[in-house]
C-alpha cells in the first residue's frame, strides 16, 4: 500500500489521510508518507518538490528552492548534507522533516556528519576555536522562508552548524547582504512552524526567528548558539504560540525571547514559555544589558512558569522600555541557581520590571528586605547566600562549577533530568493552558504533539512526559 500526500497552499488547511484495509481484521503497517515523486538523484539543486525517501542520502551546495505551491518531504532517517556553506533551503511552500526517534533526519555538513568528533567538542573550549562557535565555521546556510511560506514541520532532526551571511548577489528574502543568517526563519503570519524533538548545534545567530505565524516549539536540544550575538528561540510581532521542554544550553545571549516589535500581521505577540531548562545562558552577548533566558520585550505578552536557570547571566526579564504587555505577563514557579555573586544578584533584573514573586526558588522573602510588605520595583539586593544555594540536582551536571562556569556550553554526556530529592520535584504550577497555536494542522503524522505543563520543573518531569533526548 502506498499513502499519497501533497500539501500545498491550499491543502494546509484541509488536511486528509487516505488509507486501505484489507479487512476489518487484518493488521496494515504504517507505510512511509510520501509527497509526489520521489527524488531519484541524490544532488539538490534548483527548485525541487516531492519526497526524499527513508534512509537515503542526499547532498547540496547552493540554494535549493521549494516553490510556493510545492512541498519537499523528508521521510525518516534521512541525512541531507552540505557540500558548501552556500547551501540553503529556500522555502516557498512547505517543508516537512519527518524523522522519527529511532531514525532521526540530519541536516548539517558532509565533513562534520562523517567526523562529529572533530566538530563536537565534549570538553571546556575557548569559544575562539570552538568549531561550534566560530563565526566563520558555519557549513550550511538554514532553513529561509519566503513571505509565502506555509508550513514547515520539523521532527526528530539534527540542525547542525548552520548560519553564516547574506550573499551580496542573492540575499534570501528579509536579509541583506551581510546580514547573519538564522537557522531557521520563518516570516508568514498566517503560516505555520512546528519545531519538535530535535536538535539545534552551533549557529551564527538565533536559532529560530519569526517575524509572525503561529508555532509550536517543544522538546528540544539546542547547543552552542552564536558566538557572541543570537538568542534561541526569537519570535516577534504576530508570533503565537508555546516554547515548552526545551533544553537551552551556551547560548551568546538569551534563551526564549519574546517580543511585538514589527508590523507582520495583525496579532499581538503572545508567548507561554515553561518547563525549560536553560544552563549558562547569555555570558558571550555583546549587549551588556542581554543574557536573560526569559525574555519579555515591547508589547509581547504570556506566562512563563516551571523554567530551571543555571548558571545564566541574568534571570527573568520582562522589559520596562519599551515595555511588554506587563499586565498580561504572568510568571512564577521558576527556579534559579548561580555559582557566583553576579549570577545570583541578578535573579531579578532590578533594572527590568521583573517582580520577585513568592512561588520561585529562591522564595524572594529570604534574600530581599522587607519583601513583600516593603518591596519596590527596581530595589536592588545584595543576596551572597545564595551562591550555591538551590541546587537543582541533575542526574549528571557538575555543581557547583569550578571555574568559568560560562565555558560549560554543550550537552556532552550531561544528564539534565532531576534527580531524587531535586528541589524541582513538585513545585510546578499547571493552572494554564498551552496555547496550542498550530492545532490546525490536525494530520496526525504532521499535527504538533504538546505537552502540558507538568508539577515539575523544568524540561525532564519525573514522569517521563517532557523532553525525550
Amino acid at each position: 500500500m502506498k499513502k499519497e500526500f501533497y500539501v500545498g497552499l491550499m491543502a494546509v488547511a484541509a488536511m486528509a489521510i487516505f488509507s486501505c484495509k484489507k479487512s476489518d481484521n487484518t493488521v496494515v503497517s504504517q507505510p512511509e508518507r510520501q509527497v509526489g515523486k520521489s527524488i531519484t538523484t541524490d544532488t539538490l539543486s534548483g527548485s525541487v518538490k516531492g519526497t526524499m525517501e527513508s534512509g537515503k542520502s542526499y547532498y547540496f551546495a547552493s540554494q535549493v528552492t521549494i516553490n510556493a505551491g510545492d512541498t519537499l518531504l523528508m521521510q525518516n532517517g534521512v541525512k541531507l548534507l552540505s557540500l558548501n556553506p552556500n547551501a540553503q533551503l529556500i522555502v516557498k511552500g512547505v517543508f516537512i522533516s519527518l524523522g522519527t526517534k529511532d531514525k532521526p533526519n540530519w541536516i548539517t555538513g558532509k565533513d562534520a556528519y562523517n567526523n562529529p568528533g572533530s566538530y563536537k567538542l565534549k570538553t571546556l573550549q575557548d569559544p575562539n576555536t570552538d568549531p561550534g562557535l566560530k563565526p566563520d565555521g558555519k557549513l550550511w546556510g538554514g532553513i529561509q522562508c519566503d513571505t509565502t511560506a506555509m508550513l514547515v514541520d520539523i521532527k526528530w532532526t539534527h540542525l547542525d552548524f548552520a548560519g553564516g551571511t547574506a550573499s551580496a548577489d542573492n540575499p534570501p528574502v528579509g536579509y541583506k547582504s551581510g546580514d547573519d543568517l538564522f537557522v531557521i526563519h520563518f516570516q508568514n503570519a498566517n503560516g505555520y512552524l512546528i519545531l519538535e524533538d530535535s536538535w539545534v548545534y552551533g549557529s551564527t545567530t538565533d536559532a529560530v526567528r519569526m517575524n509572525g505565524g503561529k508555532f509550536s516549539i517543544m522538546r528540544n536540544t539546542i547547543e552552542k548558539l552564536a558566538y557572541n550575538d543570537g538568542d534561541a528561540l526569537n519570535v516577534k510581532n504576530s508570533s503565537v504560540g508555546d516554547m515548552a521542554y526545551n533544553l537551552i544550553v551556551g547560548t551568546a545571549k538569551g534563551g526564549t525571547k519574546a517580543s511585538n516589535k514589527g508590523t507582520y500581521g495583525s496579532a499581538q505577540t503572545y508567548v507561554n514559555m515553561y518547563n525549560n531548562t536553560y544552563i549558562s545562558g547569555g555570558w558571550r552577548s555583546v549587549d551588556p544589558d542581554r543574557g536573560a533566558n526569559v525574555n519579555y520585550e515591547q508589547g509581547a505578552r504570556g506566562n512563563a512558569y516551571n523554567n530551571i536557570m543555571v548558571n545564566c547571566k541574568t534571570g527573568l526579564r520582562i522589559l520596562e522600555n519599551p515595555a511588554a504587555d506587563t499586565l498580561h505577563c504572568y510568571y512564577g514557579n521558576n527556579l534559579s541557581y548561580g555559582d557566583t555573586i553576579s549570577v545570583v544578584n541578578d535573579i531579578y533584573p532590578v533594572t527590568h520590571a521583573t517582580h520577585p514573586q513568592s512561588t520561585d526558588i529562591p522564595n524572594p522573602s529570604t534574600f530581599y528586605p522587607g519583601y513583600p510588605d516593603t518591596y519596590k520595583l527596581g530595589e536592588v539586593y545584595n543576596a551572597p547566600a545564595l551562591v550555591g544555594q538551590n541546587n537543582p540536582k541533575f542526574v549528571n551536571f557538575p555543581l557547583p562549577v569550578t571555574g568559568v562556569i560560562s565555558l560549560h556550553n554543550f550537552v556532552g554526556d550531561y544528564d539534565f533530568h532531576l534527580a531524587s530529592g531535586s528541589p524541582a520535584i513538585g513545585k510546578g504550577y499547571t493552572g494554564f493552558s498551552p496555547l496550542n497555536a498550530t492545532n490546525a494542522i490536525s494530520d496526525p503524522d504532521l499535527k504538533a504533539t504538546v505537552t502540558p505543563p507538568s508539577i515539575d520543573l523544568g524540561a525532564f518531569p519525573m514522569d517521563g512526559s517532557g523532553n525525550q533526548h
